[in-house]
């Protein structure tokens, strides 16, 4: 298998996209609103991706809440941003047990369709004048409650059997723009970044995945972004950080890059991702992509096959009085 992951098209495998697959043979699939209409249809696309592929591929999703969810009402429950689990109450214990049973009920809902992989907890730290993309995606806005609260909801989703995969290492929180739509440049010096942006991530580094940011940290590399960036990977997410695990760059078709796609793919490898992302289905360019992503082996292969390993068990969960008590939590707020 080769060291990428790729979006689809629609609600089913088009004949070009089964060649692909076929082919190319990704690690692993993303899938985005898109490719989701219900239960029946996406029990049915996640069965066919991995019948072509041959194997139980990974198959993600973005499911956070709030603003970023694939999987909607009315065929699936509307979950809460981030932020609110510390909004609704002043406990922090009350808090992290919020944000582990709203994961623990993202997990069943994923499994359920045959998704076993989740872009969750974000673990970036929102500072004042930031760009409103991450926002309420984030659990707070104090690096040790965010550490504690990603905690919380990663554990969550592994009780279900699903994946985490903390973003956008090493910090999304303080960036001044989109970087979907452009190139974000943070000029905090490395002793700020070291006592904020870094904290909720080293907290977590033995999580089994990690997703970098396309951002520019100019104290540290300011000619490149930490996706594509050998002084960030292995100076910053794998020595100051501690980070051993699968490391993935986020989607490479954002704004944010340059450049044609096997070579952001090649320079994402060469700097020290293990794995690249392409999520628009654009199968032309994911082609690209998957011309710049070697065979998946050595080191990136063993972090793989550990990633998996965390999500062998599902523990025991009684849904109704999970859902119960979750609602019951944000009745008033």
């Amino acid at each position: 298998m080769r060291a990428f992951i790729c979006g689809l098209k629609g609600l089913a495998l088009e004949p070009e996209e089964r060649s692909f697959l076929k082919e190319t043979s990704p690690w692993g699939i993303i899938l985005f609103r898109r490719n989701i209409e219900s239960r029946d249809q996406l029990i049915s696309l996640t069965t066919e991706i991995r019948h072509v592929l041959g194997r139980q591929a990974p198959i993600l999703v973005d499911q956070e809440g709030g603003r970023v969810q694939r999987l909607n009402a009315p065929q699936w429950k509307s979950y809460p941003s981030a932020a609110r689990f510390i909004e609704v109450t002043s406990n922090l214990e009350n808090a992290k047990r919020l944000a582990w049973l709203g994961a623990r009920l993202i997990a069943y809902d994923l499994r359920e369709v045959g998704i076993d992989v989740d872009c969750l907890p974000v673990l970036d730290v929102p500072t004042d004048g930031a760009h409103e993309i991450i926002s309420d995606r984030a659990y707070a806005r104090d690096c040790q409650q965010v550490a504690q609260l990603g905690r919380a909801a990663a554990e969550g989703l592994m009780a279900g059997g699903v994946a985490p995969i903390m973003k956008h290492i090493p910090g999304h929180g303080r960036a001044l723009s989109d970087s979907h739509l452009e190139l974000p440049t943070v000029s905090a010096p490395l002793s700020e970044l070291e006592q904020l942006d870094f904290v909720s991530f080293h907290a977590n580094a033995d999580l089994p995945m990690a997703m970098t940011a396309h951002v520019v940290y100019s104290a540290i590399d300011p000619e490149n972004p930490g996706t594509l960036s050998k002084i960030i990977i292995q100076e910053i997410i794998r020595k100051n950080i501690g980070f051993n695990g699968l490391l993935m760059t986020d989607d490479l078709s954002m704004k944010a890059l340059s450049g044609d796609f096997r070579s952001r793919a090649e320079r994402a490898i060469a700097a020290g991702c293990d794995v690249v992302l392409h999520c628009n289905g654009d199968l032309e360019e994911a082609r690209q992509v998957a011309e710049g992503a070697p065979l998946l082996r050595d080191k990136s292969a063993h972090r793989a096959e550990r990633a998996l390993d965390a999500i062998t068990r599902i523990a025991p969960f009684d849904v109704s009085k999970a859902l119960a008590e979750f609602d019951a939590a944000f009745i008033g707020s």
